[in-house]
């Protein structure tokens, strides 16, 4: 299981998985949704950004076996870290900063 079913869930994965390409700008325009707030599957959801960071951090092979997890602001990614994720946070922050609809990623060490 990676970052997307550990924090979000069996039927995110499943979703992720059957979920065609698709242009989050062009899903976003389509639906009248803001880019944060489309989903796996082109579609609203309100976690939407942070699933998809989630998804990309599986499909980047950015183990999940570290204390690293992923809320979303806004458009803002937010990634809360245990001191064992130390190593992978640079490479996490890249990730998360290329997911479309993220215009910000911030850190929190979780305390």
């Amino acid at each position: 299981m990676g970052f997307l079913g550990k924090l979000f869930g069996k039927k995110e994965e499943e979703k992720a998985a059957a979920a065609p390409k698709f242009d989050v700008k062009q899903a976003a325009a389509a639906a009248k949704i803001d880019p944060a707030k489309v989903g796996l599957d082109g579609q609203f959801d309100e976690s939407g950004l942070a699933k998809r960071v989630a998804k990309a951090l599986d499909d980047a092979n950015i183990s999940d076996s570290v204390g690293l997890w992923v809320a979303q602001t806004g458009s803002t990614v937010v990634l809360k870290y245990n001191p064992d994720a130390a190593g992978v946070l640079e490479q996490a922050k890249q990730v998360a900063m290329s997911v479309e609809g993220a215009t910000a990623v911030t850190t929190q060490p979780n305390t």
